[in-house]
């Protein structure tokens, strides 16, 4: 059974990475760069602080600092326990595959899917109330963690586990923060 769920992720990651093509490249890579992702960060954290105030965003980033630390070393955990090849790196596929970047690390599970969908979940979660249409922050996982098979780097099994895996820490998390808020922040 494992063999077949190891046949179905490469087969989808050959089909949803070979959508691409040269003339998209730049674009997903200009995707998959955390620095370019500042601006969406800053007004993020611009709308929340106007929401619920100084002390309050402060508070908040501590939280998602904890999450992110958490979530990126249970990651490298997995990728040092599975040692599974990236697709760009394997020599099964590498060569049926578009490979439009290349890293030596190992591949499962994403850490790039863990850690924004472990901060959109804690995020929704606490802010849900304050902005009608936040749900649409889950976007930002998804369109993130999607340039990581255009690019050869990740199976959408790495990914998948990657979501799973962050929405259950982003859940626990905010856990937590529902349950220390009161001390800091009563009414």
């Amino acid at each position: 059974m494992l063999e077949k769920i190891e046949e179905l992720d490469i087969n989808l990651l050959v089909y949803l990475n070979g959508l691409g093509s040269e003339t998209y490249d730049k674009f997903w890579l200009f995707i998959t760069n955390q620095m370019y992702w500042t601006p969406f960060f800053l007004l993020l954290f611009y709308l929340i602080y106007k929401k619920v105030g100084g002390k309050q965003t402060l508070y908040l980033l501590l939280f998602i600092a904890v999450l992110i630390a958490f979530t990126d070393q249970t990651t490298n955990l997995f990728k040092h326990t599975f040692q599974r090849l990236r697709p760009c790196n394997n020599p099964d596929i590498n060569t049926i595959i578009r490979v439009v970047q290349v890293r030596k690390s190992f591949s499962f599970f994403s850490g790039h899917a863990a850690n924004t969908m472990a901060v959109a979940t804690f995020l929704y979660l606490v802010l849900k109330r304050h902005f009608k249409y936040f749900g649409l922050l889950f976007l930002w996982p998804l369109i993130f963690a999607y340039s990581r098979i255009y690019l050869g780097l990740h199976y959408p099994g790495d990914i998948l586990t990657g979501y799973f895996f962050g929405a259950l820490f982003g859940f626990l998390i905010f856990l937590a923060y529902r349950r220390l808020k009161p001390q800091y922040f009563p009414g």
